[in-house]
């Protein structure tokens, strides 16, 4: 294949963005996940460069590179959107507990399911059916359009703590350390020391944010934020916890109530970096959605959806995922079941732990199609739950739950 020119590849680029922003404008009215229809958009391309005999092949270290920093956008996105303040304590709580317990038995029932099929180690099984058990905040924050904003608020919190809590989990997993107290506590304690470091490396970053002088401040605390994610990777640290607190900070800098940080951060001046990282971070995440789902969909091979496993686990995974849901809310959260059980979307951080998977826990009888059944499912079952949501936010009548949530 003959290498293409520069101007080319610029003017592939320049459209995939527009493609890309005509799917946002177009999902927000048919209510389909701009995000599958990326995916689609990337199989699309796939089948025409196969009929075409185009020869591209994508390495996998290039989708898993924009997934690493797509994460860090993520998660720094989520950390900005979580205030928090007594009026949402219980509003946090429940969305953590929703997060945490279907988190849980998801991951429970999910390694039985591949233990029985593939009669492999359970630690292995379990490996994979953590990735497997995440929400994706990247798909579901986007499409919440449609809903009230209690809702919208319950679901944002849960589905970034889904993404948190589940990379804890694989971290801890693939850590090493045989379970037990003692690992638990080495584990617990690395949060701590995350936790305090990220403290001090956030009021380094807002620093260099509020007090250059230099136009140029946010890709220079990105390139930071890199820097410290894979810096704490190589020290085996929950990483991703710098980053959610330094946004969390940042949103919430009004409860450092410390009148010398007052002083030396006037309002003013933190109202302004809250809406650069806003701004900067929702066009950020845009940009590498893009490439990540689109060059994601070209690497599926839709003939491994014809396999008969590949379906039969597929979809008894979609199917457990989906009861464990429905039945925590409606009996847990005491909650409307309709959209919120078909908001069980997988997406970027399952298949960023899934590439992360080293070789000693690999399933050698799982097919990489069982991945791409799975994403493309749920995400389907999540189209149909929103398309079939008529109601607009104004006329939705809440139940206690989430009205209990608005007014204390």
């Amino acid at each position: 294949m003959n290498l293409v020119s520069a101007e080319t590849l610029l003017m592939i680029g320049c459209g995939l963005v527009i493609l890309s922003y005509l799917f946002s404008m177009l999902s927000m009215v048919i209510r389909v996940p701009s995000v599958l229809l990326l995916l689609f958009a990337g199989v699309g391309f796939r089948f025409l460069a196969n009929t075409y005999d185009i020869d591209l092949e994508l390495p996998a270290s290039l989708v898993e590179t924009l997934g690493v920093v797509g994460l860090i956008m993520i998660v720094l996105e989520a950390g900005l959107d979580l205030k928090l303040s007594k009026e949402k304590s219980r509003l946090i709580r429940d969305s953590f507990f929703s997060a945490l317990v279907i988190l849980v038995l998801s991951t429970g029932l999910l390694t039985g399911i591949l233990y029985y099929w593939l009669h492999e180690p359970v630690q292995n099984c379990l490996a994979y059916a953590i990735p497997l058990s995440i929400m994706s905040s990247s798909i579901v924050i986007p499409s919440l359009h449609p809903l009230s904003e209690q809702k919208k608020e319950f679901l944002v919190y849960e589905a970034s703590f889904s993404d948190i809590l589940g990379i804890l989990a694989f971290n801890y997993l693939l850590s090493g350390e045989q379970a037990g107290w003692k690992s638990l506590g080495i584990f617990s304690g690395s949060i701590v020391f995350s936790v305090i470091l990220s403290l001090i490396l956030s009021f380094v970053l807002f620093f260099i944010l509020a007090k250059t002088k230099l136009n140029i401040k946010f890709f220079l605390v990105f390139a930071l934020l890199v820097l410290i994610y894979m810096g704490g990777k190589t020290l085996h640290l929950p990483s991703l916890i710098i980053i959610i607190v330094f946004g969390m900070m940042i949103k919430n800098w009004e409860l450092l109530r410390i009148p010398w940080l007052q002083k030396l951060f006037p309002e003013e001046q933190v109202n302004s970096v809250r809406h650069l990282l806003h701004s900067i971070t929702a066009e950020s995440s845009f940009l590498i959605r893009t490439f990540f789902f689109l060059l994601f969909g070209y690497t599926i091979q839709l003939k491994t959806l014809n396999n008969y496993d590949v379906v039969t686990v597929g979809s008894l995974i979609v199917v457990a995922l989906f009861l464990v849901r429905l039945l925590y809310l409606r009996f847990f959260v005491k909650t409307n079941v309709f959209p919120e059980s078909f908001l069980i979307p997988r997406g970027l951080v399952t298949i960023v732990l899934y590439y992360k998977i080293p070789e000693q826990y690999r399933l050698n009888a799982f097919d990489e199609g069982i991945l791409f059944f799975i994403i493309l499912t749920t995400a389907v079952i999540m189209t149909f739950g929103m398309i079939f949501y008529k109601k607009k936010p104004d006329q939705i009548i809440e139940e206690s739950q989430f009205l209990d949530h608005s007014n204390h």
